[in-house]
């Protein structure tokens, strides 16, 4: 199934509970220290301004910023939109989570700039700015942190042929290497390069295991800003040489070296081969290879992460499908031409969406072209699991939990010393085994779409056409809700339509963000709004991860839930994937997840209609289901949501829709929709419904890819890996039900058991591994047997001799 990429992704965490909905008590006029609170007088919530409520000073004080986002090392230099500041001062301060503090400045224009600081966390940060030296903070906004390695190719400092440069001093790489950046992105006459080190000190998972960026020395000074740098790289003095992972930095050569939080641009963290001393660069191989007995001595001594990680998919088709507990390696992507540098035979990794819950550690999973997971236990190129997970993990900050920089340090540099600059890729292989898939379970399926129709997680389908908003999923075990508003299109003809459609979805997990995706700004436009704020993707196709397409958003909870939500024709399409451990704990229209159909369509009551409940009654079920205003979800930012949505009925019950068993064929269009549709029954009611051969046939889009998920979802049996026999070796990777691997042994040796096993429906192999045993050649054979029979003839030529001599000896004795 070729799975559609997404053009947004958020990583939905648990954070602060969203603002309150309700005006505050104290009614004030102004929003100092007020942003995002609404007030019976004047509102500071970005909502007021589609209700044209907000306080005058409201842009004054509640910042826009541009640009709003910028790599976690710092150094981006941002100025705050709408803010004009005239009066002389020198006093400008900005505050990142109210822990790190940067100096800014007014420009000659009175624009207030700021710069980002060097922060060990991503995401969006809260900022407050003080225009008094720091007396007071009454204005606030968010800068969005963002992964090193997502930042814009313009925004970096670019290492040409960086390969080069994390293999330089090894065998045939010497030379120079050269740096390029964009002049335009650090606007000054000339300009000092930097090298920095990271490092994590302190004994690990302990109250003292500290991340820390520090400036070592400079490459150059006074350069001059031409975008280009070309050098000789020299040992590093021996007190620099502990720093194995690091990045370089270019500033204003009017900063001193090291200065923070200025304005700079940052390459890559790498390995940093160019930097070690002369004895790696006399013996790399026996250096690495010190470095990697090091390091597994180390990896012997901490806690074993493995065991909370969750198992990979056991096929492409299911890790492409899982995508709310795992997404895109980008690293090996297979729609970016499977480049999958550290996985040779591998077309396509995923990794973990979310860091495991002790150790922060990540699950990485890789597969080959034929949909077989790759283990490391067959393949260098196997998936290998990290003990700090690439995109980090809440709260940041310490280690293993910094994104990137933590999985360098334990992940990375450990295979440039094992695997990359010394053959001991089994030592890295044995502490990082590839999951398999015995104890995967894939997540369960339900999805709206259309006019709108439900698919519910244990299959059962009706169509629903209510306008009004509703609870499409309530479950339970983690608080989560999904609610979406449903509305009627018009017909071709500019009347309304009886059919309705999803127009906006909105999501929550215990007392997480709130994020909604709505359609807005006309048909085909998707807008994503985070506490019922409006994001912009102008700068980030994505909050925390990267994905890049059309018209869909992925929202991936701290559940493992995942949410996607696509435009197909002119409404939305919804699809909800739940892991295993959601079985029993749902309600809603998406049904009550059980593996038994029949209680899907269950009233908040506890009433359940039967399976073939009329559509009538199914409208009924659908009502029971509207939202309700103090639980509601969905963002009224406009007179028109306030008054016929929040002022309004949850359910319009004056709104008659068009029941399937209403329809009557419109003989104009006979022919068109049974060529069209088919027997796609969701596809012809939507015809009728809306007129349109179009919707219906979006809707019979969405349909296909429902189904096409589902399958591809299906529960497979693994028998898990099974060993080659010592001194021979076997055919064959796959290890899933159905597959046979066969064996053979080395020269020399002969099988002793079965030449082939197959992975049974309960799990396991139909025979054992057998063994490969000496053989003896007929060579050997041929040796032993003429050497025997030589032996024999020996001692039969002996035994003659002997016997003559005695009988000559018996007529010597009778002679005189």
């Amino acid at each position: 199934m070729k799975l559609l990429l997404l053009p947004w992704a958020l990583l939905l965490l648990v954070t602060a509970p969203s603002p309150g909905r309700w005006p505050a008590a104290d009614a004030q006029e102004s929003c100092s220290h007020r942003c995002g609170e609404w007030n019976e007088l004047c509102s500071c919530h970005p909502t007021c301004f589609g209700l044209d409520s907000c306080c005058k000073d409201f842009r004054d004080f509640c910042l826009e910023i541009l640009p709003y986002s910028g790599s976690m090392m710092g150094g981006k230099d941002f100025v705050v939109q709408h803010l004009n500041w005239f009066s002389p001062t020198d006093g400008v301060i900005c505050r990142f989570n109210e822990s790190v503090q940067t100096r800014g400045h007014v420009d000659s224009l009175g624009h207030v700039h700021c710069v980002s600081p060097l922060l060990y966390e991503t995401g969006r940060i809260p900022f407050t700015l003080s225009m008094d030296n720091g007396s007071s903070f009454p204005r606030s906004g968010t800068w969005l942190a963002v992964h090193p390695s997502k930042v814009s190719q313009t925004e970096k400092l670019q290492l040409e042929n960086e390969t080069r440069w994390q293999y330089y001093g090894t065998a045939g790489t010497k030379g120079n290497l050269t740096l390029t950046w964009n002049t335009a992105a650090l606007p000054t006459q000339s300009v000092t390069i930097e090298l920095w080190g990271y490092e994590e000190t302190g004994k690990p998972y302990s109250e003292d295991w500290t991340a820390k960026w520090s400036y070592l020395y400079a490459l150059a000074t006074n350069v001059s800003n031409s975008g280009f740098f070309t050098f000789t790289p020299e040992p590093a003095p021996q007190n620099y040489q502990r720093w194995e992972v690091g990045a370089l930095r270019i500033i204003n050569s009017e900063y001193h070296s090291g200065e923070k939080d200025v304005h700079a641009l940052w390459s890559n963290e790498h390995a940093l081969a160019w930097h070690l001393g002369d004895d790696f660069r006399a013996d790399p191989v026996a250096w690495a290879r010190t470095q990697c007995l090091a390091w597994e001595e180390l990896e012997d001594q901490l806690p074993n992460f493995l065991e909370e990680l969750p198992d990979c998919p056991c096929t492409l088709a299911q890790a492409r499908s899982d995508s709310g507990r795992f997404h895109t390696d980008y690293g090996c992507d297979i729609e970016h031409g499977s480049e999958c540098t550290y996985h040779p035979g591998a077309v396509h990794c995923v990794r973990s969406v979310q860091a495991s819950p002790q150790y922060a550690s990540g699950q990485q999973c890789c597969y080959t072209a034929a949909g077989t997971q790759l283990l490391t236990a067959d393949s260098m190129g196997g998936s290998t699991p990290d003990r700090g997970h690439d995109w980090g993990a809440p709260p940041f900050r310490a280690p293993p939990r910094v994104p990137g920089l933590s999985h360098w340090l334990y992940d990375v540099i450990s295979f440039y010393h094992c695997c990359l600059w010394a053959p001991e890729c089994s030592r890295y292989m044995r502490r990082r085994p590839s999951s398999d898939c015995r104890s995967y379970r894939p997540p369960r399926l339900a999805s709206a779409f259309g006019d709108p129709h439900f698919v519910t997680f244990d299959g059962a389908n009706f169509t629903f056409n209510g306008h009004g908003e509703y609870v499409l999923l309530e479950a339970s075990l983690t608080n989560l809700t999904v609610q979406a508003r449903a509305q009627p299109d018009t017909t071709p003809e500019g009347t309304q339509a009886r059919g309705t459609g999803l127009t906006a979805v909105a999501v929550q997990e215990g007392d997480s963000d709130v994020v909604e995706v709505r359609l807005a700004g006309g048909a085909g436009v998707l807008q994503v709004l985070l506490n019922q704020e409006v994001l912009s993707f102008a700068e980030q196709s994505w909050m925390d991860l990267k994905v890049a397409a059309e018209d869909r958003v992925s929202i991936m909870l701290s559940s493992g839930a995942g949410l996607e939500v696509s435009i197909q024709g002119p409404f939305l399409s919804v699809t909800v994937l739940l892991p295993e451990k959601f079985l029993t704990y749902t309600q809603g229209l998406l049904g009550t997840l059980n593996d038994n159909f029949t209680d899907d369509f269950t009233l908040r009551s506890g009433q359940v209609l039967p399976p073939d409940a009329s559509s009538q009654e199914l409208f009924q079920f659908g009502a029971d289901w509207a939202v309700e205003n103090a639980s509601s979800l969905l963002t009224y930012d406009s007179q028109l949501l306030v008054n016929n949505f929040l002022y309004g009925p949850k359910h319009d019950p004056t709104f008659r829709p068009l029941f399937p068993d209403e329809i009557t064929p419109n003989s104009s269009q006979t022919t068109e929709v049974a060529k069209l549709c088919g027997d796609n029954h969701f596809c012809s009611f939507d015809v009728a419904a809306t007129g349109s051969l179009s919707v219906g046939n979006a809707t019979r889009m969405a349909y296909q890819l429902h189904q096409r998920r589902v399958q591809s979802l299906q529960s497979v049996v693994s028998c898990g890996w099974l060993a080659p026999p010592l001194n021979g070796h076997k055919d064959g990777m796959r290890y899933l039900v159905g597959s046979t691997i066969h064996f053979h042994c080395d020269t020399g040796y002969s099988l002793a058991g079965a030449e082939a096993s197959t992975c049974q429906a309960n799990g396991t192999w139909s025979t054992p591994t057998p063994t490969c045993q000496p053989r003896r050649s007929h060579t050997v054979l041929l040796s032993i047997i003429f050497g025997g029979l030589a032996v024999v003839a020996l001692m039969a030529v002996v035994f003659v001799v002997l016997r003559r001599r005695k009988g000559n000896m018996a007529i010597w004795g009778s002679q005189p």
